[in-house]
């Protein structure tokens, strides 16, 4: 099972799950729960594109035929784009971890322990992107090949996701809406006690 409509399909089925999910979670948490629900999805998406056979039927690989071990030439030759997107797949690969590099600052940025969770988050999606390379290597069936370079790109575009974030928590705020929350419970308690 695979192909593009595949791959498609999918990132709707979990955009619809996700979005519900974001709202939900954008009922208690504002900014940062639209935000959670969005990471998730760009995880799962980047999954898709990259486990799922980019062919329908991939056809047997046999074990002769199978790559020995991961491209370490890095900035090697590499396909010149992918499905309907134009461009280098080195910039495709880099592009495809920056939303979720932003939408994990934004998502931790309503919590102090932000500083310690978006560096976390930053080195959970590098050992993402290390783990999809090594599914690549160990399931020749996907007819996919691990390459160090995407690794490199991956955690790129997640690095600049992250400074971009921080730039669009700066504008966006994401820790007012505990603040407000705050203020307000504390305005009722004390309109309840002056009403004592």
């Amino acid at each position: 099972m695979g192909g593009y409509d595949v791959m498609a399909l999918g990132a709707l089925v979990a955009g619809v799950v996700l979005g519900l999910v974001g709202w939900l979670l954008a009922k208690r948490l504002g900014v940062a729960g639209w935000a959670a629900a969005g990471l998730v999805w760009t995880v799962v998406v980047i999954a898709l594109v990259t486990l799922v056979p980019a062919e329908a039927d991939p056809g047997v690989v046999l074990a002769e035929d199978r790559l020995p071990g991961c491209s370490f030439d890095i900035g090697g030759p590499a396909p010149d784009g992918f499905w309907m997107f134009s461009g280098g797949q080195r910039l495709l690969n880099t592009v495809a971890f920056f939303p979720s590099g932003a939408l994990l600052v934004l998502a931790a940025a309503r919590w102090r322990s932000a500083w310690l969770t978006v560096p976390a988050g930053l080195v959970a999606l590098a050992a993402y992107s290390v783990g999809i390379e090594v599914v690549q290597l160990e399931l020749a069936r996907i007819d996919r090949a691990c390459d160090a370079t995407d690794v490199i790109d991956n955690v790129t575009g997640a690095v600049v996701g992250v400074g971009t974030g921080l730039l669009l928590a700066v504008v966006l705020r994401p820790w007012r809406d505990r603040h407000e929350r705050i203020g307000a419970a504390g305005h009722g308690a004390g309109a309840d006690n002056l009403r004592r």
